[in-house]
């Protein structure tokens, strides 16, 4: 899809005669300045697509007023580009900031409560060797008993 984009013929000023009553005065002439034809076409370039103002680039030779614009207007684009991406970047590491500072939170808790467990189980580990010399103890007694038991028994005979 190609159209005309050529540079309207209303960009250019308007041309007065030497002789007319409207003709301008040398003063006037150093403050009337032709449009810089690229600025022009640059604002013409606002409403093409990129794909279409780089095919208009490619075509035309660099240093031309149609390189130069396109050239401009691709420079905007990417910048505009770029400068939305910087600024969703940015906003995306806030994002992970504030999850590393949760997840710093949750890490500190998890230490914690794991420290406990460990408290806990050291103790447990302590009480069942506490257990097993009472174990140990009752058996001891339960023999001794038996013994003597065995001796009175047996011991009076």
């Amino acid at each position: 899809m190609t159209c005309d984009m050529s540079l309207p013929p209303t960009m250019s000023p308007p041309l007065r005669k030497a002789n007319s009553p409207q003709a301008a005065t040398p003063s006037e002439n150093a403050g009337l300045q032709r449009p810089d034809p690229v600025h022009a076409l640059v604002q013409l370039l606002r409403t093409r697509s990129s794909e279409e103002i780089r095919q208009r680039m490619y075509d035309n030779p660099p240093g031309t007023v149609w390189w130069t614009a396109c050239k401009t207007e691709l420079d905007a684009r990417n910048g505009e580009q770029m400068m939305k991406a910087v600024v969703e970047t940015s906003r995306a590491l806030g994002k992970i900031q504030v999850l590393t500072e949760r997840q710093d939170g949750s890490t500190e808790k998890l230490l914690q409560v794991t420290t406990e467990i460990s408290e806990l189980m050291q103790g447990t580990r302590e009480s069942g060797r506490r257990m097993e010399i009472a174990s140990y103890l009752v058996v001891a007694v339960t023999v001794v008993q038996l013994f003597y038991i065995a001796y009175l028994v047996f011991g009076k005979h």
